[in-house]
């Protein structure tokens, strides 16, 4: 007997001990699995999701998606029947247990053992909303503790609402429906906050088996199960008896297949945008389409539809020549509208910020602010004749022409030079002030490109994009280098908190001279002005001067294989590119030439309609001068015809045209309103 006391009282003391151990190991790994847990931080809530687009006026006008539908609400926007018939039916003690349920889990346990496989789950929320974004659904005991210790994770750092809210927006309701939000596009057709309890409980059924379970598949299995939780949620007190019979009773329409489409539009703009949000967020195209954000672009409807129509109205579909245009705010720089090619459809390729084409005449007005600095002026007076320059490493000169091989006879200014776009006077100012200051002046205009310091450049024989083009052009109007052309306003993440916002940048170091920028701004509105005609050439906006109401300046291009027009109001900037896609093949008849003249002209007319009349405001430094064309002198009484120059003061021509030459210039000016400057731009 005292044997058997003797080796009870042992193994006793040695299942204490053992119990003992156990406890401490048991704590010691609790702890161990803790501090693992929150050394390793917060799991990212990401998912795919659909990104959406946003117009000016706050309408969606197109989405991006993933592999899957997905798109993601706040809890806010959820009714109460989702998420109380999702925790009646998946996890009634959600609320109160941290991830795990050790009641569900005992049961389940002791039924896998009974059955010596991994026969029945006990998943709480938090552990299925785990395995929906790190893990694998393969019942292995390994997917299991993994599961446990990201859903640990969960529970340490996030709150039980912003965990019901990833789950609801990220568990599977078939049929390629990813969260509520998209399983009530895909069921009903209806956004997930109208939601009826009927309509609720009915797909918070389908997740436990989304092809057994759904409607569209087994309507008699899915009503079962709907009627199962509604009892849940009567049971549990989510719901009242009336509510639950109501809720039986209530017919239940599904959506006919064909879920209402967002209307995408302007399907080029939107590419730039995906573009832009992948460089300002610093990751790949995919992650922004995949991204969930919401993305507030510039775009505004109106201004697409135009520049849509207008392109379409102007090009016979048939022919092969294509198309790039842009209209940009430019007080802003954000781009309103935006084309690509003619048909993303046929062609996604992205002709207005993919494609640089050689720019032609365009690129004059950079060189033309470049010589003022260099001591010239809109009156700087040169003779244009054939000549022939010698280039370094070349045994043939280069030799410019002007259109149709026609010269003046006689000296014009920069002025008169810039509006009818003479080719020699370009040149010869080019070379004059150094053939390197016009790559230097593009780079301040924000044009990234290397320029080699050719005698060509400065007739545009370098290749830029529209898009670029644009943004100079807008640099020049506002006179300032913080504008930049871009298509993203805002960007904000599924929650609402701000990634991005657009904000000018300035840059002191290569600033743009406002002073030289009004000057040749106001230039080239001489490009509508017949009173700058010469003998030799016209202006070169004479084609469409007819059709345009109220005051622009701009500048149009040629080259052999390219047609541009660049101009603007004080409200906005335009720019328009026709050519072929193959680079070497030259446009080919009149019509291929005036395309681009036309389009522009009417897309702006059409934008400006509902505008009101706006001036271009002088800064100070400048001066309004009423300047005799043919001369370059100040306008006096008798002259026979003037136009309106501004300049620096220290540059206005001591002569006056009208035969008194010894007048004082100042004298003219002197008793001029002080309003004179701004109301000459209205007329």
């Amino acid at each position: 007997m005292r044997s058997f006391f003797r080796t009870t009282y042992r193994w006793t003391t040695r299942g204490m001990k053992l119990a003992i151990f156990g406890t401490i190991v048991g704590i010691v790994g609790i702890i161990g699995v803790l501090i693992y847990a929150i050394t390793q931080g917060p799991p990212s809530l990401m998912t795919e999701q659909n990104t959406v687009f946003y117009g000016t006026d706050g309408e969606i006008i197109g989405e991006e998606q993933g592999a899957e539908e997905r798109y993601w609400i706040n809890i806010e926007e959820m009714p109460e029947s989702i998420k109380d018939a999702t925790l009646a039916i998946e996890d009634r003690r959600f609320y109160n247990h941290f991830g795990f349920d050790l009641k569900r889990i005992a049961a389940a346990a002791l039924t896998d053992l009974k059955q010596m496989r991994m026969a029945e789950g006990a998943s709480t929320i938090t552990q299925q909303y785990a395995r929906n974004l790190y893990l694998s659904h393969d019942k292995t005991w390994k997917r299991k503790l993994n599961e446990a210790l990201y859903a640990l994770r969960l529970e340490i750092f996030y709150n039980k609402d912003e965990i019901l809210e990833g789950y609801l927006n990220t568990i599977y309701y078939g049929h390629g429906a990813y969260g509520i939000e998209a399983a009530s596009r895909q069921y009903f057709n209806k956004h997930a906050a109208d939601l009826t309890l009927t309509e609720a409980s009915m797909l918070a059924g389908i997740p436990k088996g989304p092809t057994y379970y759904s409607p569209l598949a087994n309507a008699e299995r899915a009503e079962a199960r709907q009627q199962q939780i509604l009892a849940e949620m009567e049971q549990n007190g989510y719901i009242t008896s009336s509510e639950k019979r109501a809720a039986v009773e209530a017919s239940i329409s599904y959506a006919d297949g064909e879920e209402e489409e967002t209307q995408e539009v302007a399907l080029y703009f939107q590419d730039q945008v995906i573009t832009e949000a992948a460089q300002l967020l610093e990751v790949d195209r995919e992650s922004v389409q995949t991204g969930g954000y919401h993305i507030h672009t510039t775009l505004i409807e109106e201004h697409q539809r135009i520049l849509e129509e207008q392109v379409k109205r102007n090009i016979p579909a048939s022919e092969e020549i294509q198309v790039a245009s842009a209209v940009m705010n430019s007080h802003s720089g954000a781009i309103t509208a935006l084309v690509g090619g003619k048909d993303y459809g046929e062609s996604p390729f992205n002709r207005a910020t993919q494609a640089k084409r050689s720019v032609g005449s365009t690129i004059k007005p950079f060189l033309y602010y470049a010589a003022l600095a260099e001591g010239y002026s809109p009156v700087t007076m040169k003779e244009t004749q054939p000549i022939e320059i010698e280039v370094d490493g070349k045994t043939e000169p280069y030799v410019p022409s002007n259109f149709n091989d026609q010269y003046a006879e006689e000296p014009i200014s920069m002025a008169q030079a810039l509006a009818v776009s003479d080719n020699i006077y370009a040149v010869k100012t080019h070379m004059d002030i150094g053939p390197e200051k016009l790559g230097k002046t593009m780079k301040t205009f924000g044009v990234k490109e290397t320029f080699k310091p050719h005698p060509s450049l400065a007739l545009g024989y370098s290749s830029i994009s529209l898009f670029d083009m644009v943004s100079a052009y807008g640099k020049m109007v506002k006179g300032t280098e913080s504008i930049e052309g871009h298509t993203i306003a805002k960007i904000t993440d599924r929650h609402g908190n701000v990634l991005y916002e657009y904000q000018p940048a300035y840059n002191k170091d290569d600033a743009v001279d406002r002073v030289r920028a009004f000057t040749v701004t106001h230039m080239m509105t001489g490009m509508f002005d017949p009173i700058l005609d010469a003998d030799y050439a016209s202006v070169t906006g004479t084609p469409i001067k007819g059709k345009l109401t109220r005051m622009y300046g701009g500048k149009s291009g040629t080259t052999d294989n390219d047609s541009w027009m660049i101009g603007f109001s004080p409200q906005y900037v335009s720019g328009v590119w026709v050519g072929y896609d193959e680079g070497s093949k030259p446009l080919e008849d009149f019509n291929d030439h005036r395309y681009a003249k036309a389009i522009w002209a009417d897309t702006m007319e059409k934008i400006h309609e509902t505008e009101p009349t706006a001036a271009f405001i002088p800064p100070p430094g400048v001066k309004g001068v009423y300047i005799d064309p043919e001369t370059g002198y100040v306008a006096g009484p008798n002259c026979p015809q003037e136009r309106l120059v501004y300049m620096e003061e220290a540059d206005i021509p001591e002569n006056v045209c009208g035969g008194d030459e010894s007048k004082d210039v100042d004298d003219e000016f002197k008793d001029d309103p002080w309003f004179k400057d701004v109301v000459d731009w209205f007329f």
